[in-house]
């Protein structure tokens, strides 16, 4: 019997699920809020959950951004907007025919296991229901704003808005504007408000980062970075620090605060342009918030400045409000899953994006879901409970070493790591099932679909 699969979403992470489950000739339907493929890249998406904003580009280069089954065009620049992005997704889904096997508008509010029929039920917004043998989660994790938590002592008077609402600079023309945060969206926004602001632009952080360009030694970044990959990770660091100490210095350099942690272990954040807008006195940095005071905000070093409008450029909160808290525990981002992929207690529940990656999500979720669907075929094998455990447990005290107990370690991967990792997987659960030490997955006998 074929197996019948969900996969909700269809950004990058759900388009590469349902084109994945395709190949390996599989049943799929897929859900998606918003009226159009492409997920956050959409700038216009109905689903009003995407944080693409008007100047948006990846930060990682398109030799290392798109599928590997899927080449961008050779004429696109090295690191594509956010429309170009949209594009690509579109003609992906076009040229490999997955549209006709999403339901666009349509929301599902909850998922839910019938062990003993050994089926998924999932429900949608219109109240219709319908059955299942697999389910992939693809819904993405840059959706649900995260703020301050807990908000800063005192009142402010002035405008405020989190980073996902921002589209164009025009709503900073001629107002004092600080922006809190060191991450890429951050550094745009400071950039972009830095043409129309009234005075330079507020940057600040309680926390720094290691600042990346676009470009080093005449290549884009990550390309020069991937030649390292094959040495160990922090052999890797020792080099692409002082790559990037002999190319632009230390952030020190420029008035930001030191990097909290080394080069491949605190998230970097990759701009051309934010340490050309500091050294021309447009953007300002600024330590950490201590708090608001009316018309004014008060910094850690003493200092204060007067501010109309507050950017929290403070990231995301992980949310999959369709799955109860027997499947995601109370805190997703601490959710152990096999390979980032499998669910512990049932692999017939599939992720595919649900991590942290050091280098462009694409290829990732390319190789999470030909490990899904490998499965769901029948054509891969796991290894036992107790292995998959063991080796959730070593990456989890690996990923603790790196990157720390406060940097989402659950979710964390090496991205090239990862990428090389997956299809060896594949191979070692097809020599699993050779021997006869690990079962296939068998769909079960169930109701098409239920009303």
């Amino acid at each position: 019997m074929t197996c019948r699969a969900a996969v909700i979403g269809a950004g990058a992470a759900g388009l590469a699920a349902v084109k994945a489950m395709l190949d390996a000739e599989l049943e799929v339907v897929a859900y998606e809020k918003g009226d159009r493929p492409g997920g956050l890249w959409l700038r216009d998406n109905s689903s009003g959950l995407s944080p693409a904003y008007a100047s948006l580009h990846t930060n990682t280069s398109k030799a290392r951004t798109q599928f590997a089954d899927f080449p961008m065009p050779r004429e696109w620049p090295d690191y594509p907007s956010a429309d170009l992005m949209a594009r690509y997704l579109a003609d992906y889904a076009e040229t490999f025919g997955l549209t006709k096997h999403i339901r666009f508008r349509t929301t599902v509010v909850s998922v839910e296991r019938d062990a003993e029929a050994g089926v998924w039920t999932v429900t949608t917004d219109a109240g219709d229901r319908e059955r299942f043998d697999a389910v992939v989660v693809a819904n993405g994790h840059n959706w649900d704003p995260r703020l301050p938590e807990p908000p800063y002592p005192g009142t402010f008077d002035g405008l405020q808005l989190h980073a996902h609402e921002y589209r164009t600079p025009d709503v900073f023309r001629d107002r004092r504007v600080l922006v809190v945060g060191m991450g890429n969206s951050a550094m745009d926004i400071a950039v972009d408000a830095s043409y129309v602001s009234h005075g330079p632009v507020l940057l600040s952080a309680r926390h720094g980062t290691h600042i990346i360009p676009k470009y080093l030694f005449g290549r884009p970044s990550d390309v020069t970075g991937g030649v390292l990959a094959v040495l160990p990770w922090r052999i890797r660091q020792r080099i692409a620090e002082t790559m990037l100490r002999l190319a632009v210095g230390t952030p020190q350099r420029y008035g930001l605060p030191a990097p909290s942690g080394g080069l491949l272990q605190n998230h970097p954040t990759v701009s051309d342009t934010i340490l050309h807008r500091i050294t021309h006195g447009e953007v300002a940095p600024r330590p950490g918030i201590v708090r608001l005071d009316g018309k004014r905000v008060v910094f850690a070093d003493g200092t204060s400045d007067p501010v109309d409008v507050i950017v929290w450029a403070t990231g995301y909160r992980v949310t999959i409000p369709f799955l109860s808290r027997r499947w995601i525990g109370d805190d997703p981002e601490k959710l152990p899953l096999y390979k980032r992929v499998f669910h512990l207690d049932e692999p017939s529940l599939a992720f595919v994006g649900l991590m942290q990656s050091t280098g462009a999500a694409l290829p990732v979720v390319e190789v999470q879901a030909k490990l899904a669907a490998a499965y769901f075929s029948g054509s891969y094998g796991l290894p036992s409970p107790q292995e998959q455990r063991r080796a959730v447990a070593r990456a989890f005290r690996r990923a603790v070493a790196r990157w720390g107990k406060d940097r989402r370690p659950m979710m964390r991967i090496d991205f090239d790591e990862y990428v090389a990792d997956l299809p060896r997987e594949i191979k070692a659960g097809r020599a699993r099932l050779r021997r006869g030490v690990a079962r296939p997955f068998t769909p079960a006998r169930r109701e098409e679909t239920t009303a």
